[in-house]
């Protein structure tokens, strides 16, 4: 796979170039920025190619997929923009601001027989397969709940995309994806959100924090999510059953060289597991280039559909608390 990058964003350049680079088969051909001088100092770093603009990079004959880690308000355009030329994507997380962009993009993936994934990147750290494995043999009973945080402390107030409301900024499209995410991920598609709430913040005039109260009736069973800025920091998730419970204490951000712990707890039991060190960014690369390489990009259009819809109703919701 030959890739180009659109942006200069901190997480390419720390995690997912990186993790490019390192995935036998893959090689970054370049770089694009609206400012020439960072894309030749951020090229340097990868021994890129330096592009002025993201068309630019668009239209190169050289470049297979693009990665597109440019804030949540641009992605619509730029996905677009990067189909047109017949380049598959991986996009950040959320990849679009509402399920309307969703069905554009995914309608024109279709038709040009092109991939998108979104890059939740944790799904593809080992510690989940290994949660997955003690609900598979019911060590947990049958499943009652799922419930999952993520918050973080503020960030810079001056330079931070998240709180600018243009650039699709707020805590639901940012953090609170990810426990959406995480919901469906772990206990299977069909859950809809029955309730919501989002605190504003009247300086930014985007949501804050919030949570939301989702069900899977065919399944019965239910989901309780939290997600915000401005936090005591939490990055988990729980699983509660009819015979025990498991909590992973680190599930979105166990970085390379990090053991997460899983925390297993039974009737009269209770264990704390260390988990090996894994590669989530790196995982989803090799993921990536196997999407593309058996043509079955299905899943992962339906996968931003559904999350896009989950969002939506969060939204939506907003204040229904009966």
């Amino acid at each position: 796979m030959r890739w180009g990058v659109l942006g200069c964003a901190n997480i390419a350049k720390t995690s997912v170039i990186p993790a490019i680079q390192e995935v036998e088969g893959n090689q970054l051909i370049a770089v694009a920025s609206r400012d020439l001088e960072k894309a030749k100092e951020f090229s340097k770093l990868f021994n890129c190619k330096a592009i002025l603009g993201y068309d630019t990079l668009l239209a190169s004959t050289d470049i297979d997929a693009v990665y597109i880690p440019l804030p949540t308000g641009m992605h619509h355009e730029w996905v677009i923009n990067a189909l047109n030329c017949g380049k598959h994507v991986l996009v950040e997380k959320s990849a679009v601001s509402s399920l309307a962009e969703a069905k554009e993009i995914i309608a024109l993936a279709r038709t040009k027989n092109l991939a998108i994934v979104e890059n939740f990147q944790f799904q593809y750290h080992s510690q989940h397969r290994y949660v997955k494995d003690i609900m598979e043999n019911e060590e947990l009973g049958e499943i009652r709940c799922f419930r999952s945080s993520f918050g973080f402390p503020p960030f810079s107030i001056d330079t931070n995309i998240r709180y600018n409301r243009k650039l699709g900024g707020g805590a639901l499209l940012d953090a609170g994806a990810y426990v959406l995410r995480a919901t469906s991920f772990m206990l299977g598609e069909g859950f809809e959100v029955a309730s919501s709430f989002l605190r504003m913040n009247p300086k930014f005039n985007v949501d804050w924090f919030g949570g939301a109260f989702l069900v899977n009736k065919s399944k019965g069973i239910f989901s309780e999510v939290a997600f915000g800025f401005d936090n005591f920091y939490q990055c988990n998730y729980e699983i509660w059953g009819s015979k025990g419970k498991i909590t992973s204490t680190r599930a979105f951000t166990a970085k390379s060289g990090f053991k997460p712990t899983i925390l297993l707890e039974k009737h009269g039991f209770k264990e704390e597991i260390v988990l090996p060190e894994d590669n989530h960014f790196r995982n989803m690369i090799k993921h990536f280039n196997q999407v593309v390489k058996s043509n079955k990009y299905e899943v992962e259009w339906e996968n931003i559909l559904s999350q896009s819809k989950l969002i939506d109703q969060v939204f939506s919701k907003n204040g229904n608390l009966s």
